[in-house]
């Protein structure tokens, strides 16, 4: 059967959108399908971006509206009881660098997150197909087969499953999810309007006695909603009524002066931390909460999925266009270890209760050294951004420069040359010729001679003096 689509994706949540707008910026066939209906709302979630995902949505060209619809984190404002205790920040405040624009995590709901990430994807021509719930698939040696619940079927080379923890496309694979539930980890969360509540700071209330947090109130930038959240037992009935969140806030606050006049997408929500025991199964991949599912504490689940979608964006393409197949299976060897490595940071952020986010969080310092794709000193770290100027002495940055779809390999000897044979797929800068480099802030970052390619996911590929393993690099992906 001949595919209809190169890459059906199941799950429009930030991780699948990611996924195609990888895919059809660089003209893969895709389609992206959701069971949820176009208006669904699922509630204020998700709520922190990292810095290492605000640098993928500078490249995905969506960093603008992102920007300019979230905020900072607010201060927090600790009670006891009525009794303000404590005001201030729970996130290391740093100023932008030549080599990290985007340094402080902001608060965005995930909703709008996805709507700004929806209208990217429809400028690159591709829409999301909503009521289109996946039922079941049959994958051979040449395609998937994907069935829905409409009754229609949809042929592709690839499938990806971004369909969230309770994934139907993991439970299909018969992939285990290995981890823990904790029952009496509960939390009862909605979304609240509260009049004359304050806007400007994050408060939280907590019993002075047992030193644990009774309740949460969180401003959502741009509505007049507030996030709120309240511990319950394991043993508690929830009550997910308006009448309910609003003896919860009386009885937790102490104050009766509060009204909840509106409640939408209350949960009961259950802490767990899982990881799929494997990412790919023949032509079906698993990313996002399929494939990991985080304690909310750290924001870190939303932004490995993201990065889960950067990282297999470009190798899906590249095997399309007749890249070895082999190129696919290191996106588990190199997304896998990293998610084990966030559910630990986000157990550690949940079970220390004075512990609180720092750099480690912000995944910039996350590295694919170790894995398969990593070649020389810096081969699999973060390539750091840096101003510079083009030939003529246009302002720019490297994170300009490497926008896009392809490899960026940096020249940087004084008087190197591009390596003879670089394929027209890779973009090839002399540093100092093709860019201008007046402040240092490249070499600063990069050196002063060899060459280094950066990946088209943000990464060093190969850091190296011989013309040599840069082409062989290049073979390889």
């Amino acid at each position: 059967m001949n595919p209809d689509v190169d890459v059906v994706v199941v799950g429009a949540g930030p991780t699948g959108l990611t996924l195609a707008i990888e895919l059809a910026r660089r003209r893969v066939r895709v389609r992206i399908i959701d069971r949820n209906p176009a208006d669904f709302y699922p509630g204020t979630r998700g709520n922190g971006l990292q810095p290492r995902t605000l640098e993928v949505f500078h490249d995905l060209g969506v960093i603008d509206p992102i920007l300019a619809t979230g905020q900072e984190y607010p201060p927090v404002q600790v009670y006891f009881g009525r009794d303000p205790v404590y005001q201030g920040h729970t996130q290391p405040r740093s100023e932008p660098t030549p080599d990290v624009p985007y340094p402080m995590p902001i608060v965005q709901p995930q909703w709008r997150t996805e709507r700004i990430l929806r209208e990217r994807l429809a400028g690159l021509g591709v829409a999301v197909e909503h009521d289109a719930e996946m039922v079941g698939f049959d994958q051979d040696d040449n395609g998937v087969t994907v069935s829905t619940a409409a009754g229609s079927s949809i042929r592709a080379r690839f499938v990806v499953g971004a369909d969230g923890g309770r994934s139907g496309v993991r439970k299909a694979l018969g992939v285990g999810f290995t981890g823990t539930t904790r029952p009496a980890e509960r939390l009862l969360l909605g979304d609240v309007t509260v009049p004359g509540m304050r806007r400007d700071v994050w408060q939280v209330w907590v019993d002075p006695e047992r030193k644990q947090v009774q309740a949460s109130i969180w401003p959502v930038a741009g509505t007049d909603y507030f996030r709120m959240s309240a511990p319950i037992t394991a043993d508690d009935t929830p009550d997910l009524t308006l009448a309910g969140f609003q003896r919860l806030l009386t009885e937790r606050t102490r104050r009766r002066d509060l009204t909840v006049t509106t409640l939408t997408a209350a949960t009961d929500y259950r802490v767990s931390m899982r990881l799929a025991d494997r990412y790919r199964v023949g032509r079906v991949f698993l990313a996002g909460d399929a494939a990991h599912i985080h304690s909310p504490a750290g924001s870190q689940g939303l932004n490995t999925g993201v990065q889960d979608a950067y990282n297999l964006g470009w190798k899906l393409a590249r095997v399309l266009a007749g890249a070895p197949d082999a190129l696919l299976d290191t996106y588990e060897a190199e997304r896998r270890p990293v998610a084990e490595q966030a559910i630990g940071l986000s157990t550690e952020l949940l079970d220390d209760k004075e512990a609180t986010p720092d750099e480690r969080t912000f995944q910039l310092r996350l590295s694919y050294r170790d894995g398969p794709l990593a070649a020389g000193g810096r081969g699999g770290d973060r390539a750091p951004d840096a101003p510079c100027r083009t030939a003529d002495g246009t302002s720019t940055s490297l994170f300009d420069v490497f926008r896009g779809t392809s490899p960026t390999l940096l020249c940087l000897e004084r008087s190197g040359e591009v390596p003879e044979g670089m394929s027209d797929a890779v973009r090839a800068y002399r540093v100092g010729v093709d860019l201008l480099d007046p402040d240092g802030h490249v070499r600063a970052a990069y050196g002063d001679s060899g060459y280094v390619l950066v990946r088209p996911d943000g990464y060093i590929g190969v850091d190296t003096s011989s013309a040599d393993e840069v082409a062989a690099y290049l073979t390889a992906i």
